[in-house]
């Protein structure tokens, strides 16, 4: 297929995607205990933007149905997004630099070192450390210590073997776990504050927590896709890279550290949700191909429409009660994470 052909047809196919997770915001707006019907929720969204907001009739509304779906529902579904959106695109960048297809934060175990930090800030229990900008000045200092940790762990000179760096990962994963078990076995007060985080959850979003992230994920989203031309040249190798005037170390650092700070904000606000950054990217990457100036945005996408159908299924499946989304997310990753084995078995038979 011609170069600006499949560019064309990558074109249509992220406007079809953009309208499909358009209209799922509104779909998973009308979702929940209370009754609200597709278009009393379309009305209620649609009368909060700009221009055309007079042209809607909002007289059959109640006040109720508005707070539900505006205060309640929209934060949670849009905080699904952003957070589908920054793991998403911290496990495409990670499976970039490490070219092995299951690399992510949780298998790296900096969402764990995050949820670490997040629990000690809880215990804490200062008015200013217990608000959403302590946890996550808490959250952001475990998962960069984590990365720190198992980098310098993983590095045998100036090259990071990825059979190391997993390993190095999945220990520290099971490490920090259990330390994170032990304090929840000595702050039993704190005890249901502190699952949230191991379990993931979206329940708690809203509008004020969603000021401070998103802007958070975005800066940190577009400094990792501005590497881009950097990532693919990259995908020849390291010393290819370098002698084509790649500073690989800087990129691996600069994207380590931004993939801290991103995993650092999702687990601050929605605890450890895993799986996502591992199955997002290569799903796309099978879609899309392996450039990472079209893979980085696809991902990103992905991932949003993902985390917002898992977190809907969350809260909907049990109703009135839910299901940690995480949970979720894991019923699906795992399985997808077993396959990958399987088929990297095949290839070495």
């Amino acid at each position: 297929m011609h170069f600006t052909e499949k560019k064309r047809h990558y074109n249509i196919l992220f406007i079809i995607l953009t309208v499909i997770l358009f209209l799922l915001i509104i779909f998973c707006a009308t979702l929940g205990a209370a009754d609200i019907n597709f278009f009393k929720s379309m009305k209620i969204l649609f009368s909060k933007l700009p221009f055309i907001n007079n042209l809607i009739d909002t007289s059959t509304i109640k006040a109720s149905e508005s707070l539900i779906v505006l205060n309640i529902r929209l934060p949670r579904i849009l905080m699904s997004m952003i957070i589908g959106i920054g793991l998403s695109i911290v496990g495409c960048s990670f499976q970039a630099i490490f070219k092995n297809p299951m690399a992510d934060p949780y298998i790296l175990g900096i969402s764990s070192g995050s949820a670490l930090g997040a629990t000690i800030g809880i215990i804490l229990n200062f008015s200013f450390w217990n608000s959403i900008i302590g946890v996550s000045f808490f959250a952001f200092l475990g998962g960069t210590l984590t990365t720190l940790f198992v980098y310098n762990i993983a590095r045998v000179g100036k090259k990071l073997p990825t059979n190391t760096l997993l390993l190095s990962g999945v220990t520290m994963n099971f490490l920090l776990s259990s330390i994170i078990s032990i304090l929840m076995l000595f702050n039993r007060n704190q005890l249901e504050d502190i699952y949230m985080w191991t379990m993931g959850s979206v329940s708690s979003a809203s509008w004020q927590e969603l000021k401070i992230i998103v802007p958070i994920i975005l800066i940190g989203s577009l400094i990792i896709i501005s590497l881009s031309k950097d990532l693919n040249i990259m995908l020849t190798g390291d010393s290819t890279a370098e002698s084509l005037g790649v500073n690989v170390e800087k990129i691996k650092k600069i994207i380590l550290l931004t993939s801290s700070l991103i995993v650092a904000s999702c687990v601050s606000v929605t605890g450890i949700i895993g799986f996502v950054g591992l199955i997002i990217p290569h799903i796309a990457r099978l879609i899309v191909g392996p450039n990472h100036k079209i893979l980085f945005p696809f991902s990103a996408l992905f991932g949003a429409i993902f985390l917002t159908i898992t977190d809907t299924l969350a809260r909907t499946l049990i109703n009135p009660s839910e299901i940690p989304v995480g949970v979720i997310t894991a019923l699906f990753g795992a399985p997808y994470f077993l396959y990958l084995l399987y088929q990297n078995k095949k290839k070495v038979l």
